[in-house]
This record gives C-alpha cells, sequence and structure tokens, in this order.
C-alpha cells in the first residue's frame, strides 16, 4: 500500500506514520516556568542530535487553541530544562504526568516523584529516573503544521551536564542498558522497553579493501 500523508488517503482505522519511525526514546523534560512553578511531560518526539558538544531535540504539537505548551514557553523563558530518563519502573508515573495540562499543577509533586537538585541548572531533575541530562536552551525552529493543533515548536538545548545512576554502570565501564530497561514509544498507545542488545563491528578500512585486493 501507499498513501499520501498531506491527504491522510490511507483507508485504514488509524494514521500509522507514528508507527513505522519505531521505536522513538522518550524525553521526559522537567523545566520551570517564569514564576517558578514546575513542569514536567513526556514527549515521543525527542532524541540526540550530536555528541561534540551535546544538543537534543524535542520536539511539540501546540494546544487546542492553537497556544505552545507549557514546556516550550518555560524553556523559551527561563532559558533551561532537563531530560530524564524514563524506564520500566517509572513507566506509570511518566503516564500521569502527561495528562495534566493545568499549567498550575507541577506535576512532579502532583504524581508523587521527587524533585533532585542539578548542578548546572535550576530545574528539578526526577530522582527515581536512571539517568539525567541538565539542558541550556539553544533555539527553536517552527514546524508548520495544517491547522493550528498541529504546529510543532522543536526546542533544541545544548548538554551540559549528565548524571548517572551508579547502579547501572557495570564493572566494564559501560551502561548496562537491559538493567535500566528504559522505554520507548511506538505506534497508536504502544511501548517498549529495551531488553536486548546485540553488537555489530564496525569493519576497518583496511578489512574493506581486502577482498577487493584479493580479487586482483
Amino acid at each position: 500500500m501507499f498513501y499520501d500523508p498531506d491527504i491522510n488517503d490511507h483507508g485504514l482505522p488509524y494514521n500509522p506514520i507514528k508507527g513505522l519511525v519505531v521505536p522513538r526514546p522518550i524525553g521526559w523534560i522537567s523545566s520551570v516556568s517564569a514564576e517558578g512553578v514546575g513542569n514536567l511531560a513526556p514527549f515521543s518526539f525527542f532524541n540526540m542530535l550530536s555528541y561534540n558538544p551535546a544538543y537534543l531535540m524535542i520536539s511539540a504539537g501546540c494546544k487546542a487553541d492553537g497556544s505552545k505548551k507549557d514546556t516550550v514557553l518555560n524553556i523559551e523563558e527561563t532559558g533551561e530544562f532537563v531530560f530524564n530518563m524514563a524506564n520500566w519502573d517509572t513507566r506509570k508515573k511518566m503516564s500521569d504526568t502527561s495528562w495534566i495540562d493545568d499549567s498550575k499543577i507541577d506535576e512532579m509533586k502532583e504524581c508523587g516523584l521527587t524533585p533532585a537538585r542539578g548542578q548546572r541548572v535550576k530545574v528539578p531533575l526526577v530522582k527515581e529516573a536512571p539517568a539525567h541530562m541538565e539542558c541550556v536552551y539553544h533555539k527553536t525552529i517552527e514546524l508548520p503544521g495544517h491547522d493550528p493543533e498541529s504546529v510543532h515548536h522543536m526546542i533544541i538545548g545544548r548538554v551540559v551536564m549528565v548524571h548517572i545512576n551508579d547502579d547501572y554502570v557495570g564493572g566494564d565501564g559501560l551502561v548496562d542498558i537491559c538493567k535500566i530497561k528504559p522505554i520507548a514509544r511506538l505506534g497508536y498507545m504502544d511501548y517498549c522497553t529495551v531488553e536486548e542488545v546485540f553488537s555489530m563491528k564496525k569493519k576497518t578500512v583496511e578489512e574493506k579493501l581486502t577482498p577487493k585486493i584479493a580479487a586482483k
């Protein structure tokens, strides 16, 4: 099958496009408003962009009236935010934080999560999360939508501090992802968790050239 995503003439009960680029890591983002009210929300349009220096991005759609989400406003006004890794143990709390729309409610407190102090930013970390990245605001890119609600604001932030719970660092000095069990977003209302990892070694330049040399 094929279909035009601007028309959505796929004939299926639900649009499958978000179920094709998967799994997508969840950006569980904490921020604070200019008035000092905390906010915590998960975003499935989230990923790393670079590593030296490290930049990451979140992309947030608008509210039903076309106004910016609280997370976007908070980051643009204060210049700071924190990425908290969501895993199997925090999955229910993560979901709970997605349903609160009142900007006067601090989702972290409302959902029984523990705020922890960062080192470079004033935004609190979710203590229960296995890893965190403190970020400073870099820029916003507005992505046009077919209606006011589908306009997205892509926030890019620079990572200025990384936190990893020592319980998840193995004796080999590598982060034990299978022990963390991070969760990721699939399509529809589905999620998955990382429980199995495999490695594939990249070939060196010499290894790539060997068959060609032998053929001659």
